[in-house]
């Protein structure tokens, strides 16, 4: 078994910080070198948004006010039971479209800690805190801290703005959600800066600090603004509409390429190998259409048959179907039954199972096409990228040609969750290599730490670099605050 604090790809979104961070030598004193600018807000900072990625949002039932997710105590749901995975799973019944699946499920905030409670004790761990705590040291005022009283701020809590979404939905449709965020947060912005400096419709423009599958949003929020994906399955050409709101996107552990480990958790489930968290099966994660969304793309060959090392298209339904993974599999009959409460016969519910399983795939497919062209962003829209690149990651799979099961054929160079060169895009990967990377990315800036995916955001070198690069670096371009 893997270490737990490398099985998270579900806790992708850093929900367990379980590993402590350690360094060998001095560490920067961040707290001087960014006083001044901490003490700096004047209109032209731009104000932050933070994006957390899979699970780094706590998840509330509004009719009995349990936490769905965020919680491993009394408050919390437990999945393993019936009504547990009811609550957290997204029944593919009614059939729909697969960007409009949703419940009645509500989020409640970033995932900034978690509580957990082991043999009668409480225990509290620290999840986006960390994130939190970097941006506090530039001076940067969280919202949703302010206003809970958290911290008193004064009225200075109008810089920094956590955007909790429902991470089980598809990442189109919570693309569209930032749009309406952002729209809702410039407003706010724009009214502080008329008060305080007397600035009338300032044209505000936001960073962006996103972590693991947050970075997809950030970016096809960028590309597309809430355009949906059409529904002819055709590849949209990028209108960035969102850049006009963002200056800097800072995507942290993203895999713009896919991660196996994604694979691995819709065909075998997921127990993290603790007995705090709960398992969760692939019946239940194979409702959640991004899920899906973070598989590998097929053209970087990371998965292949035992029959002949033959390529596999993990986006082909078909491939699911033979292979019986996940809701294909005639094993989880009574998971479709708790599914599709309202769906007598079991023959209707596997037929309506395999459809939202193919749906969903097809969704995948033509996100990840439309996220995959090469395009370069308007002039001063930056992409940077935090990746790490000194854990053995799963590179590829070998498939049991019989049987479906998954094995580990190589590892290479990367988080422990995602690897390097889906960090990058980099379009050398499973083929010829060449010198220099080849990749539909423009970004600005790469940096490479040696941590896994979960302590990424806890390193010296991460807070000091991120620093500079949202307080210092100079800007390529530096719009009027006003129209």
């Amino acid at each position: 078994m893997r270490p737990l604090d490398r099985r998270a790809l579900l806790l992708g979104a850093s929900a367990l910080t379980l590993a402590a961070c350690s360094s060998s030598g001095p560490n920067p004193q961040l707290s001087i070198i960014y006083s001044p600018s901490a003490k700096f807000h004047s209109p032209d900072r731009n104000p932050i948004i933070v994006i957390p990625g899979l699970l780094g949002s706590r998840l509330r039932d509004p009719d009995s006010g349990k936490l769905i997710w965020g919680a491993f105590d009394s408050e919390g749901v437990d999945p393993s039971t019936d009504e547990g995975f009811q609550l957290i799973s997204l029944s593919p019944d009614p059939p729909r479209s697969i960007g409009e699946a949703q419940d009645r499920i509500k989020t409640d905030g970033v995932l900034d800690h978690i509580n957990l409670s082991i043999a009668g004790i409480a225990f509290v761990l620290q999840a986006y805190a960390e994130i939190l705590a970097t941006l506090g040291v530039g001076g940067y005022r969280d919202e949703a801290l302010g206003l809970g009283g958290e911290i008193d701020y004064g009225h200075e809590h109008f810089t920094c703005f956590q955007f909790a979404y429902d991470w089980r939905l598809d990442n189109v449709a919570n693309a569209r959600r930032l749009r309406d965020f952002i729209r809702e947060k410039r407003a706010y912005v724009q009214g502080e800066y008329k008060k305080r400096f007397n600035i009338a419709n300032a044209d505000v423009k936001f960073d962006i600090v996103a972590h693991s599958m947050g970075g997809l949003v950030a970016r096809y929020f960028s590309m597309f603004g809430g355009e949906d994906l059409p529904a002819d399955g055709s590849i949209p050409a990028p209108s960035w509409e969102g850049a006009k709101y963002v200056d800097r996107t800072i995507m942290v552990g993203t895999p713009n390429g896919g991660s196996l480990d994604a694979l691995r958790a819709l065909v075998e489930g997921r127990d993290f190998g603790a007995p705090i968290v709960p398992s969760y099966r692939s019946s239940l994660l194979g409702t959640f259409p991004s899920m899906y969304q973070l598989l590998p793309r097929k053209r970087f060959n990371s998965v292949v048959s035992s029959d002949a090392a033959k390529p596999i298209d993990v986006l082909d339904p078909e491939t699911w179907r033979r292979l019986n993974w996940g809701l294909a599999s005639p094993a989880v009959e009574s998971d479709l039954a708790l599914l599709m409460p309202m769906v007598a016969d079991p023959t209707e519910r596997r037929r309506r199972a395999l459809d939202f399983q193919a749906r969903a795939l097809a969704r995948a497919k033509q996100f990840m096409a439309a996220l995959d062209q090469p395009a370069t962003p308007p002039a001063g829209v930056e992409f940077m990228v935090v990746a790490g690149d000194a854990m053995p990651t799963e590179a590829r799979m070998t498939v049991d040609a019989k049987s479906g099961a998954l094995s580990v054929a190589d590892t290479a160079p990367g988080d422990g969750l995602v690897l390097r060169s889906s960090a990058v895009l980099d379009e050398r990967f499973g083929q010829t290599w060449q010198p220099t990377v080849r990749s539909p990315l423009k970004l600005a800036r790469v940096l490479f730490l040696p941590d896994e995916h979960l302590a990424l955001t806890r390193s010296q070198i991460f807070r000091d670099n991120v620093l500079y690069w949202l307080l210092e670096e100079p800007r390529p371009r530096r719009m009027p605050m006003v129209k």
